[in-house]
């Protein structure tokens, strides 16, 4: 073996032994800076908050049960009106045509002091809407549609009913019956 090699190997040797003969020192470590807890913003609260609603879930709505109650036309001034009236003599949902701008409006009965979404069902299409309160005193929720939109003829031609889905209220499953067609094509 190489002299070179027999040097290196006891200086590591002796480096080794050196290092064992060293007592080692516990030094304790600094301790964490405090950190002072930062609580997050409140979140502001809603104008209106929505209440919760608990009612039954459907994977289908057209296994929902109807909504009890019948539909009544009749005619206004702006043009024909469909409304949903509940058994105990309440509009719960109104079909209203305003002639003068060929829109359809939709009336769900509440209120509510900031939008709120509505959502329509039918067999072929689901539509979301932002519904605001009536401007006069009546208590419903509105919105307006273009008369020649496709959500109404889904509505008019659906398998036996639509849903009616307003944040904070119950769903309506209301009968498509001759009421709502005739309001539609009425108001075209």
């Amino acid at each position: 073996m190489k002299a070179i090699y027999l040097k290196t190997a006891g200086a590591i040797a002796l480096t080794a032994a050196i290092a064992a003969c060293v007592p080692s020192i516990n030094v304790p470590l600094l301790p964490p800076e405090p950190t002072v807890p930062v609580a997050a913003p409140a979140p502001a609260p809603s104008r209106d908050p929505v209440p919760a609603i608990q009612e039954p879930r459907y994977e289908n709505y057209l296994d929902a049960p109807q909504t009890p109650g019948t539909w009544r036309y009749q005619q206004s001034a702006a043009g024909p009106i469909a409304v949903f009236v509940a058994p105990d003599g309440n509009g719960e949902f109104l079909l209203s045509c305003n002639r003068r701008d060929a829109a359809i409006g939709f009336w769900r009965s509440g209120t509510s002091a900031s939008p709120r979404a509505m959502r329509i069902r039918t067999e072929t299409t689901a539509r979301t809407f932002q519904v605001l309160q009536a401007e006069d005193t009546n208590p419903y929720l509105t919105v307006d549609v273009p008369a020649n939109d496709t959500l109404l003829d889904a509505m008019a031609i659906t398998k036996g009913r639509f849903a009616v889905e307003v944040e904070g209220q119950r769903t309506l499953y209301l009968p498509a019956w001759v009421e709502v067609t005739r309001v539609i094509e009425d108001c075209r």
